[in-house]
C-alpha cells in the first residue's frame, strides 16, 4: 500500500542545534530510495508503507546511535484506495484552485 507521509523527528538531550540529527534521518530515507521533500518542520515522504515504516525506524536507531538519549516522532500520514496520488498531485490540486 502507497502511503504519503508528513515526518518530524526531534531528538530530545542534545542541545539547541537539530540540523545534524536531521541530515542523519535524510540519508536514511534516502538510502531506503524513498521519494522525500524537506521543508522546514519535516519532510513528506512517499512509498510503500512497509518501506516508509523501515525507514521511520531506522531514523530513530540512527539518532539513537549518535547520543540522543531520547528521541520523539510525530507523523502524519494518508492513504487512498481509489487512486495512487502523488506529492506533487496534491499540492498542484490546490494550487489549481487557487488560481
Amino acid at each position: 500500500m502507497k502511503v504519503l507521509v508528513d515526518l518530524c523527528v526531534v531528538p530530545l538531550g542534545v542541545g539547541v542545534s537539530l540540523s545534524p540529527y536531521i541530515a542523519a534521518c535524510e540519508k536514511v530515507l534516502n538510502e531506503a530510495g524513498l521519494k522525500t521533500a524537506l521543508h522546514s518542520y519535516g519532510t513528506n515522504i512517499e512509498g510503500e508503507w512497509d518501506e516508509v515504516f523501515a525507514a521511520v525506524k531506522r531514523c530513530h536507531e540512527v539518532v539513537h546511535q549518535m547520543g540522543a538519549p531520547r528521541v520523539t516522532t510525530t507523523m502524519k500520514l494518508g492513504t487512498r484506495t481509489d487512486r495512487e496520488q502523488t506529492m506533487e498531485e496534491k499540492i498542484k490540486s490546490v494550487q489549481d484552485k487557487m488560481a
